[in-house]
């Protein structure tokens, strides 16, 4: 009999588990497998770790038995209480018989949408599963340059990079990826990486990086807030089609924007900006944050006065305003 482990919100919306919680996940996180060939120095379930292996981000994972899970799943989908499933494969020998096995039993229960994270190597991998049911494949990069990425995951960049974008190619509109802020790149970097994704068709979901007792990176502290914040909102201007020649940077930090301030902050009113990014349906509460916390991913729709918070913690627009007075001197000097 194989174990599924739910997220601990996903248990709760499926009825596997009471859990007090102000937010409930809007997608099923569904975790398969256990001990990772991988050793990413983040993962609570690399093969360096130490951590609970009932553990991923700050996440804990209660097992249910597969059909069970499934059963549970496409119930909470049909009674609307999910929008997607997502699986998450941890990589060992057996993670391609277990995704295909598990995306068949959810396929089986539901129509629920289903974004799989597997360890696949080939686009025909990525094909079979989408013939199979998937919505979508995820093949995350994690780090936003190949030096992060063979320092921290081990591996190289370029032919995940590669394999990305041939996925995307061939299967336009059903491809994404993760990308960490906080492992060691600079913001230009990371703004950069992730308009070559949206360039190149994939969608990408940001995460921050949170230290995990137990694992390599334990003690290593997450990113500003500040940081975070200027790498959402130039993730929300490039998806919503503004160019990557807007941002200005100052030492690998962004220091402007070439918009009107007025133009700024009504792109930012609605708040989405700040919330969790990735798969429609996606809300991941709580997955880099403890409750009460610093909200890096907002799980829901902010209220006002977070809105406002939230442009404030990110600088840019106080500073952008700064220039514009600067500018508009500059310019009735020259007149004088």
């Amino acid at each position: 009999m194989s174990l599924w482990k739910l997220s601990a919100g996903t248990a709760c919306v499926v009825g596997k588990k009471q859990l007090k919680t102000d937010v409930l996940p809007t997608t099923a996180y569904i975790m398969l497998g256990e001990k990772c060939r991988n050793h990413c120095r983040f993962c609570s379930q690399s093969r360096d770790s130490s951590a609970r292996a009932d553990l991923l981000s700050r996440v804990t994972w209660p097992e249910v038995p597969g059909e069970e899970a499934a059963q549970a799943v496409g119930a909470a989908f049909r009674a609307g209480r999910l929008q997607r499933a997502c699986l998450q494969v941890v990589h060992n020998e057996q993670s391609w018989q277990t995704s295909v096995d598990a995306l068949e039993r959810l396929v089986r229960e539901s129509a629920v949408p289903v974004c799989i994270s597997s360890a696949i190597d080939s686009v025909a991998q990525a094909k079979e599963l989408i013939a199979r049911g998937a919505d979508r494949i995820c093949i995350s990069l994690d780090a936003a340059t190949p030096e992060i990425f063979r320092q921290v995951k081990g591996g190289r960049w370029q032919e995940r990079w590669n394999l990305l974008t041939r996925c995307a190619a061939e299967l336009p509109g059903r491809v994404s990826t993760h990308l960490i802020v906080g492992l060691g790149e600079t913001e230009q970097e990371i703004i950069e990486t992730i308009a070559h994704c949206l360039d190149n068709g994939i969608s990408v979901g940001l995460f921050a990086f949170t230290p995990v007792r137990g694992t390599v990176w334990a003690d290593r502290q997450p990113p500003a807030i500040g940081r975070y914040r200027r790498v959402q909102i130039a993730h929300f201007l490039l998806k919503t089609g503004y160019s990557r020649a807007v941002f200005r940077f100052q030492n690998g930090i962004l220091t402007g924007i070439s918009l009107p301030v007025s133009e700024m902050k009504l792109i930012l009113a609605g708040g989405t900006a700040f919330e969790t990014s990735g798969c429609s349906g996606c809300n991941r509460p709580y997955y880099n944050e403890r409750p009460g916390g610093v909200m890096y991913n907002y799980p829901r729709a902010l209220t006002g006065n977070e809105i406002q918070a939230a442009i404030a913690e990110s600088g840019i627009i106080g500073i952008h305003a700064e220039q514009e007075r600067r500018r508009a001197g500059c310019e009735m000097a020259g007149h004088q």
